[in-house]
């Protein structure tokens, strides 16, 4: 069993970009409810197929897995809930951790979003000054909600 300890912020400015490169990510959603979302996921050749539980804290279970690249294509294509995800993902080591900063395209261009995947909740990490707000909270910065509820949307992001 898997289990998939992520937090999110905001970031502020344009520090992380310095010497860093992304990779193009498209994603949908097969099935969202509250208690499980099963995702098809992009990213350059490769494919993966990702079912994942509740969220209670900052944690959730997380089940992935390899699926070919035409098998992806198909299934967003054809069987998403609602229009698939684009964002560049860019990987910034910062002082013994990744963050995933997320730039996102499409209907919400112009959020961007850094995620810090830890061991457990109580993990320390030290924040980089171009990390802001904390909206790990906020459901409405999860994937699966900004394929349904586009940033573009939004009245007061």
């Amino acid at each position: 069993m898997a289990l998939e300890t992520e937090r999110k912020f905001k970031v502020w400015n344009e520090d992380w970009r310095q010497g860093s490169s992304g990779q193009l990510l498209k994603q949908g959603y097969l099935c969202v409810d509250p208690e499980r979302t099963i995702r098809v996921r992009i990213e350059g050749t490769e494919a993966w197929l990702t079912v994942k539980g509740p969220v209670e804290g900052f944690s959730r279970l997380e089940f992935e897995y390899k699926i070919p690249l035409l098998d992806a294509e198909a299934m967003l294509l054809n069987l998403c809930q609602s229009s698939p995800i684009e964002k560049i993902r860019y990987r910034i080591p910062f002082k013994g951790h990744i963050f995933e900063v997320d730039e996102f395209l499409g209907d919400n261009l112009g959020l961007i979003i850094a995620e810090i995947e830890l061991e457990n909740e109580g993990e320390y990490f030290e924040r980089p000054e171009w990390i802001g707000e904390e909206v790990t909270a906020d459901m409405r910065y999860y994937n699966n909600n900004l394929s349904k509820h586009p940033f573009c949307l939004w009245k007061n992001p």
